[in-house]
């Protein structure tokens, strides 16, 4: 996979870097696989080249240009291979990094006075290519189109040297986060760069939106800054958000447009949601979801009937709509549908022009304003949360079939993600709802155990629960044994036993939930059926658990042991407390 990175000025600094430990001593052994000259000597492998005079021989013909000099004319490409790729040969590397060079117009094959380069390898898994962008003829290179080239040239080499084969770039994948927007989150600690945060935001508040006012008002109260561009003329013709603190060395707020976050969510883009208005919601909030459910089912047998470019609008429509979901589930689920969601953006992205008149868009619009308006209603019940999830996996198993009938890949493996994640969402409520209807037998209750019973002992091995699986679901036990999904299960069973519960008793309420048969895995489909179980049954006893008032006994406000009342017991400082001690306690 090669990576261009920014073009710089200094050949000698990022060679020093490249030969060096690196910034956490990562680098290993350092050399040069490549060169534009067979006979270039390496700097980690003679006393007769230095780095200092290898970056003087690649800038020579920038100082010999005849015209105007680049401003920036260091060149920096690395190429990487996934972990799960065998390691290329040096020999193998200097293939790439040659095929690259000339497919980039660096150093095109007969050439004779094509760039110079180098290719240095410090690591396993990737080289790194430093050019200087001046030709030995006098004159500058033509670059255009130079990534796109090399990634066709990428692709080949998979095939050819038998790595794993990646998806030719379509112009729809995210944009990631830049190296110094991850490296300053991690210096504040934040678990996601500021440029996520805001794709979020503003992808959910345009999932819901109904006008430009709502969109803007959404964004508001989601917390981020928004400044909006006003033509001459008085149009509106864009936007650009900040997150709050986020500032860059001036101190200056850093502006995001809507199209440097997606390509979906340029001003026009995001206007193409409400071209066609939604008719307003005729079901009550209460029975929102339940509405829903049916519109999308009906929208899942007609996604993609209207020919290419309807599927393309149907697909963006139900991608906003499983956002819309993200927002408003319950908070057992959330987290699950909203990776669903994000691992779904893509294929809501088809490669092809939208149409926006599909039946099944409009049915998609109006199910992400039911949902959208329902958030007022309170809590759904279960069963409405099932049947929307259950809903939902089969609108996302219509679009990935759509998909692949288009060969469109990379759409169709993000749909079959996002699909897996929403599948098991749909698990863990049903194990949820199972716990919050569970009735203990008193004959199987058993009290909790600590230390080093036999049974526990024996549970660890993992042996009863083997027993446990064959006594609750005497049909699928052989294939759960066998399932690699096994040890995980046992792990929650042990857990339950280990809390009190008996994890037979357990894992026949959660078996009988619903059907197993069409699993792919039943080991897995009972994992996530037990962590919907945990969950709530943890929840439950949060909320029954005794909470001890801050004010009781003497109204301190702070945890340990009501104190009786009476004369106060002395205070115990640690030493050197008496300097750090704050206002006095009320007596």
């Amino acid at each position: 996979m090669p990576k261009k990175a920014r073009d710089g000025n200094d050949t000698s600094g990022l060679l020093h870097y490249l030969y060096g430990p690196g910034k956490r001593d990562e680098h290993v052994d350092p050399h040069m696989v490549a060169a534009w000259d067979p006979y270039i000597e390496d700097p980690a492998r003679s006393p007769n080249m230095t780095i200092t005079d290898l970056a003087l021989v690649l800038d020579a013909p920038v100082h010999a240009l005849l015209g105007k000099k680049p401003a920036k004319h260091v060149y920096h490409v690395a190429v990487r291979n996934p972990p799960e790729d065998r390691q290329l040969t040096d020999q193998e590397w200097a293939r790439v990094a040659c095929e690259l060079m000339h497919a980039a117009g660096v150093d095109p094959h007969g050439d004779g006075h094509g760039c110079r380069w180098v290719a240095v390898r410090h690591a396993e898994d990737h080289i790194h290519i430093v050019a200087t962008k001046a030709r030995q003829d006098g004159r500058q290179p033509n670059l255009r189109q130079d990534i796109v080239r090399m990634h066709e040239v990428a692709r080949r080499f998979e095939v050819e040297l038998g790595l794993r084969r990646l998806i030719h770039g379509d112009k729809t994948a995210r944009k990631w986060p830049k190296t110094g927007e991850a490296e300053k989150a991690a210096r504040r600690g934040l678990p996601e760069t500021a440029r996520e945060v805001l794709q979020r935001t503003v992808r959910e508040a345009a999932a819901a939106a109904a006008s430009d006012a709502d969109f803007f008002a959404r964004l508001s109260a989601g917390g981020v800054r928004v400044k909006q561009r006003i033509a001459p003329d008085g149009n509106l013709t864009g936007y650009a958000v900040a997150l709050p603190g986020d500032r860059d060395g001036q101190q200056e707020p850093v502006w995001f447009s809507g199209a440097r976050l997606a390509a979906d969510l340029s001003l026009p883009r995001v206007r193409e949601r409400w071209q066609h208005p939604v008719s307003p919601p005729t079901a009550a909030p209460t029975e929102a979801w339940q509405a829903a459910e049916e519109k999308v089912r009906r929208a899942a047998e007609q996604l993609g009937a209207g020919g290419l470019h309807q599927g393309a609008g149907d697909v963006a429509a139900l991608g906003d709509l499983v956002v819309v979901a993200a927002v408003v589930s319950p908070r057992l689920v959330r987290d699950r549908i909203r990776e669903a969601a994000r691992e779904f953006e893509r294929a809501s992205r088809a490669p092809t022009a939208r149409s926006l008149e599909g039946q099944a868009r409009g049915l998609y619009r109006d199910s992400s304003h039911l949902l959208s308006q329902s958030a007022a209603a309170g809590r759904p019940s279960t069963a409405a949360v099932l049947g929307l999830l259950l809903a939902l996996v089969t609108a996302v198993e219509a679009s990935r079939r759509w998909h692949e009938a288009q060969e469109y890949r990379a759409q169709a493996h993000a749909a079959g993600r996002a699909g897996k994640l929403l599948r098991e969402a749909v698990e863990v409520t049903a194990g949820a709802a199972a716990a919050r209807e569970y009735r203990p037998s008193p004959k199987k209750k058993a009290p909790a155990r600590s230390g080093t019973g036999q049974r526990l002992a024996a549970a660890a091995g993992g042996r009863p629960m083997a027993g446990a699986v064959q006594q609750a679901v005497p049909a699928h036990a052989r294939a759960v044994l066998a399932d690699p999904a096994w040890p995980a299960l046992r792990t929650r069973l042990v857990e339950i036993e280990r809390s009190g519960e008996d994890p037979a008793e357990v894992l026949a309420t959660v078996a009988a939930r619903r059907e197993l048969g069409s699993a792919d895995s039943v080991a897995e489909v009972l994992s996530w059926r037990l962590d919907g179980w945990r969950r709530q049954r943890g929840a439950a006893a949060a909320a029954t658990g005794p909470r001890p008032s801050a004010t009781s006994a003497g109204g301190t406000g702070r945890g340990g042991p009501a104190r009786t009342t009476g004369a106060p017991a002395p205070t115990r400082r640690t030493p050197g407390d008496e300097q750090r001690k704050g206002p006095g306690r009320a007596r």
